[in-house]
């Protein structure tokens, strides 16, 4: 890996904002952001992104190139948790194993937006189509999370259907946001986008890194509790999305040439869902634990993936381009 990427990513002021979240909870500091301003911040980042990623869409023309694309982030949100749950069996019940199988297939929002912002920073840019694969990579990793739930607990309770499942996977509020904004980005006119680009590009920066900073300060919260929960637990979190990540920037070469787009793939297969699957879980698997799945991916997977994660797939992606 390129060192020199590296140290670019981690003097990254939007990096440095998360880390300086987690030394704020180390210090027993009372910084925080107030929960409706972190809730506005997160619904920006993501009509931001979708906006963004519609007018690109719009000016793209329609090729098979997009169709693979999409197919791919389907089969990676379907693969990945499929065989994580069978690694996930030595260590954890059928319920949790479900659980954490589903958020590592499923994707992050916010990993999505840091990436975005990673690629500017060298001077890459991705397709507007990649906001469309990354809404529909959540609800595959939900399914195939649940069935498998089922399929091998015969004593499992969970009465909601596979139908209910995918509705209310698409209707989960990240997931609507960002793709009602995809396709507004993509009906209106380059003139009418103009009129909010203040809002929708030169504000960008400066919210993301507010928001990492709230996000630096849950992750910190929440680390020191779950590290006590086992080593198997945090080596799952470190090395799984390695390793998928790692694998998806080498195979995306098969859907696309795009250095920007292959590294958002990877980034999509590398990362956990901390948003979307925790509220469908709530309602289909009532017995799995988010105090395991959800710091697995938040307070592990996410610092991992923004500090060490994108540098990694950056540079397998550009070795494999030489």
């Amino acid at each position: 890996m390129n060192l020199n990427l590296l140290l670019e990513n981690l003097t990254n002021p939007a990096l440095l904002f998360f880390l300086l979240g987690i030394i704020a909870v180390r210090l027993k500091s009372d910084l925080e952001i107030p929960p409706n301003s972190s809730k506005f911040i997160a619904l920006y980042l993501l009509f931001s992104i979708g906006f963004k990623g519609g007018q690109e869409l719009a000016h793209s023309v329609f090729t098979l190139e997009i169709v693979w694309s999409i197919l791919f982030g389907i089969f990676i949100a379907t693969a990945i948790p499929f065989y994580s749950y069978f690694i996930l069996r030595r260590k954890f019940s059928p319920f949790d194993s479900g659980a954490i199988a589903a958020a590592y297939g499923s994707v992050s929002a916010v990993t999505f937006v840091t990436a975005a912002s990673f690629l500017e920073i060298q001077n890459q840019s991705f397709s507007g189509h990649m906001v469309a694969v990354m809404a529909l990579m959540e609800a595959p990793a939900i399914v195939v999370g649940v069935i498998l739930i089922r399929v091998f607990n015969k004593q499992s309770e969970s009465k909601t259907s596979i139908s209910s499942l995918v509705k209310h996977s698409f209707t989960n509020g990240s997931v609507l946001l960002i793709l009602g904004s995809l396709v507004i980005g993509f009906l209106a006119s380059e003139e009418q986008a103009m009129g909010i680009k203040p809002f929708t590009t030169d504000m960008f920066k400066g919210f993301l890194s507010i928001f990492l900073l709230d996000m630096g300060i849950i992750s910190g919260r929440k680390l020191q509790d779950f590290i006590k929960s086992g080593w198997f637990a945090v080596l799952f979190a470190i090395v799984i999305p390695l390793l998928n990540g790692c694998v998806v920037a080498f195979a995306s070469a098969v859907v696309t040439d795009a250095i920007g787009d292959r590294f958002i793939l990877a980034i999509l297969a590398s990362s956990a869902s901390y948003i979307a699957v925790p509220a469908a879980l709530k309602i289909a698997v009532p017995k799995a634990n988010p105090g395991l799945y959800l710091p697995m991916a938040l307070a592990i997977t996410f610092p991992f993936n923004i500090t060490l994660g994108m540098p990694i797939y950056y540079s397998l992606i550009m070795g494999s381009c030489g």
